[in-house]
Parts: structure tokens; sequence; C-alpha cells
């Protein structure tokens, strides 16, 4: 079987990126993939084959993960040409693998489109846009099913119908649906901006609107009752329990801001971080429940201030996904454990300090920019500059209230 390898070729000019190609081994023969990727030669590790990630927030930390992405798409790829010829069972050489590859990706197609668009966008550094193409991606392959890529100017209402029919058939929630045909509707649209096809409003007849949800917010009994659990004998629950502990604390702070909020952002008394939805750059008093939480685990090692990150040299993302979805299934346990009627999560934390703020008489205003809103719906009518003193009123008042 072929094998692939990354190699790196520094510029004959000192001070000047390299670039980056892959070898094509089979049968003794060497083939070379050129890739046009740049790198400096104290961004690579020759024993390992790898790119060397700086710390998160370098200059080019974003532009070297996008590139270590699309160099294991590239791989992946060239994985799927080698396997697809061995299933064949004729015999190939490197020249076949390196023809295969360099053949033009059909654009034309609207799954096809809708990748590529994907790998611009982690190539930008937008990989939260990216997550959620490919989450409403996924699902619409997933209807497909084995009947393969379609034209794009072929993607009409009828066929979005019949999406959103399947969808409803598999138990999908409105507001689900509405998510996936929100984001397929942004990459068809993209798509009749690169002039690829013509406008035809395939969603029109589709459910993109948001339904009215289901209750999420607990009252502060509940949040006094989930803080004085004896978890002891369960570090995983105790864990689970103190991230959502420190979410309420924090006004609901969301399980990825609280995944990257770094002790440098804890000064004089005050945590200062930027929403990663909005980028919207909160101020919150710290309180001594928080530095209770903080203090329970070691983080010594990482330059973050809870323990959801950490390991600095693997990939930061995948651990706070991993993290988040650990977290979330240890809250649905101790949710059971106590008889409520809704799934516990890292959210319920959430809608529940706005709850019981607004039943202690705490303004909408307050709420709102404790909260860090940000939609027209909502910002533009409620959200003021506030004097950050009553909003830590509000915060502490809360936390009093358990």
């Amino acid at each position: 079987m072929a094998t692939i390898k990354v190699k790196f070729r520094p510029s004959s000019v000192e001070l000047k990126e390299g670039t980056l190609f892959y070898q094509i081994i089979h049968l003794r023969l060497v083939r070379q993939i050129n890739t046009g990727y740049k790198l400096f030669p104290s961004e690579w590790d020759r024993p390992s084959h790898e790119i060397i990630l700086p710390e998160e927030g370098a200059p080019r930390y974003d532009y070297l993960i996008s590139l270590k992405k699309r160099i294991e798409l590239d791989v992946e790829r060239l994985q799927g040409i080698i396997s697809n010829f061995e299933s064949l069972g004729e015999s190939y050489t490197s020249d076949k693998v390196v023809e295969a590859y360099s053949l033009p990706i059909n654009k034309d197609g609207f799954l096809a489109f809708s990748k590529e668009t994907i790998i611009q966008l982690k190539q930008i550094g937008r990989s939260r846009t990216a997550e959620t193409y490919t989450t409403a991606l996924n699902s619409f392959i997933r209807f497909r099913g084995g009947n393969g890529d379609i034209p794009i100017h072929k993607l009409d209402s009828s066929l979005m119908v019949e999406y959103e029919t399947y969808l409803k058939s598999e138990g999908i929630c409105l507001n689900t649906v509405s998510f996936y045909m929100r984001n397929l509707r942004a990459i068809y649209n993209r798509a009749v901006e690169k002039e690829l096809t013509l406008q035809r409003n395939p969603f029109k007849h589709v459910y993109t609107g948001i339904d009215k949800t289901v209750k999420r917010a607990v009252t502060s009994n509940v949040i006094r009752q989930i803080r004085d659990l004896d978890l002891k004998s369960s570090p995983t629950l105790d864990y689970a329990r103190d991230i959502f502990m420190f979410s309420f604390y924090t006004r609901g702070m969301s399980f990825i801001d609280m995944a990257f909020l770094k002790k440098k952002d804890l000064k004089n008394g005050v945590l200062s971080y930027r929403r990663q939805k909005t980028n919207q750059q909160l101020l919150i008093k710290w309180e001594s429940p928080m530095q209770e939480i903080v203090d329970k685990y070691d983080t010594g090692g990482t330059p973050y201030l809870l323990p959801i990150i950490k390991n600095c040299d693997d990939d930061v993302r995948r651990q706070y996904k991993n993290a988040s979805h650990l977290v979330n299934k240890k809250l649905k346990l101790i949710g059971k454990q106590l008889g409520l009627q809704i799934a516990l999560t890292t959210y319920v934390a959430r809608h529940a300090w706005a709850s019981i703020a607004k039943s202690k008489n705490v303004s909408l205003s307050v709420i709102s920019e404790a909260m860090g809103h940000d939609s027209e719906n909502t910002t533009r009518i409620y959200l003021t500059s506030l004097d950050s003193s009553v909003v830590d009123k509000a915060n502490m008042l809360v936390i009093k209230s358990l």
C-alpha cells in the first residue's frame, strides 16, 4: 500500500518561509505534491513531521491551526484515493495517486461547495461558524443517504421540504430544524454571492424561526440543592457541579467562555473577559464562592483559570468540546438524582441566574447587561451603559439568595 509523508523544504533565503509538500511512495517509486503552504523552519518539527503550535493568542496561532487542519484534510483525501485504488484490486502507481489528487473537486455540487466553504472558514480562524456549518451539513448528508452530491442549482424548495419532513420524522425539535435550515441557507447564499447559482429561495417553505423553548430555569431552592450535594465519592460529578455553580456565580457564563478564561483575566478582584459569541467585554466582581471553586483544582501547568483545558500542547478546542460533553452528561445524572423534571445542563445555570434575578426585582436592563446579551431584539431595547457596580450588586444579591 502506498504511504504518505508530509515534508518541509526550507527556503534557500535565510529567515524566509519554506514550503510543505506531500511525498507519495509506492513500489519504491517516490513522487511529490507541492502544497504552496508556507512555514518558518522554527514552526516545523522534523522528527514528528508536524507543525509546532505557539501559545494560543500568538500572532500566527490561528494561521497555524487552520494550516494543520488543512493538512489533515489533504492527507485524509490522499488516504481515500489510495484506499479506493486498493479496493479495486488493480495495480496502480504513485503517479496515479498524484494524478487523482490533482483532479479538481466538483464545486458545482452543494456538498462539495459546503465542505470547501468550511475549510476556508477554518483557515481564516472562524472555527465556530465552521462547526455550526459542519453540524448542519452532516445532518443533510444523512438525509441524502447514498444519493451523493446534488448540483447547487437543483437545490429547490421541494427538496428542502422533503428534508424538513425527514427531520421531523426523526423526532428533531423545531428549533434544531431551524438551526439546520438557517445554516444550510447561509451556505447556499454564499454560493449565490459567488454566482454559482441564481437565487431560487429553496428555504422559503421550511421552518427557519425560533420556537418557544421548554422552560430551562430552576428555582433558587434547586440551585441550593445542587450546591449542597455531597459528591465527594464521585469526583466527576463533583467537577460537573462545580462548573455549573461557577457558571451561576458568574451570571450564567457560557461553557466556552469558562473554558477559555485565563488567570490573567482576574485582576484586582475583577474578572474581565470577552464573550466568544459576541466579542462583548464583560466585567464581574470576584466573589468568594468563585474563589472556592478555583482553589479546589490544580491548574498550575496551564494559563487557564479552570481545569477544562488541561494540555496546551493538545487541540484546545477538542478539549473544550470533550469537557462540555462530559460535564453536561454528569449534570443530567445530578438532575435525575434530584428528581428534576428538566435535563440539567450548564445552560440551565444561565437561565436560572436570569430567572432568580428577575424574581428579586432586578431590572430587565441590568439582567441584559449582566448576561452580555447582544441581539437586535434585546440589546437595543434593554442594554444601556450601566455602572458595573449595579450589575455586581445584582450578582451578589442572587448569590446571597442561596
